[in-house]
């Protein structure tokens, strides 16, 4: 999993691609422990070049959409493909975190 990071406008946008799975959780969660120490309130996770989420990824986002709630933050999703779309669904995960389609879209709700 390789991930990156840009700010657009007061949002931090976070580029993950590759697999996000139980041997790169551990890496995820301190990246994210990163962005929670940094007091960013406005994080969007980009998933456009995302091919696999597990358990143990799916735990970890909400492991940072808990701890970014009790700072006032807020987490947001995008740009998922089909077949991560349906993951969150089948979990019931879609119910928890906002999802949209593209970036843009999740910039103008924050």
């Amino acid at each position: 999993m390789k991930t990156r990071e840009e700010k657009r406008n007061d949002a931090l946008v976070l580029f993950m691609e590759g697999e996000i799975n139980i041997g790169n959780s551990p890496e995820l969660r301190k990246i994210f422990e990163e962005v929670v120490k940094r007091n960013e309130k406005k994080v969007l996770v980009d998933f456009a070049a995302v091919s696999y989420i597990d358990s143990s990824g799916l735990a970890t986002l909400i492991e940072v959409f808990q701890r970014l709630k009790k700072i006032g933050g807020n987490l947001r999703l995008c740009s998922m493909d089909a077949k991560i779309r349906n993951i969150f669904e089948i979990t019931k995960l879609h119910k928890v975190f906002n999802i949209f389609d593209s970036q843009d879209a999740a910039l103008k709700e924050f």
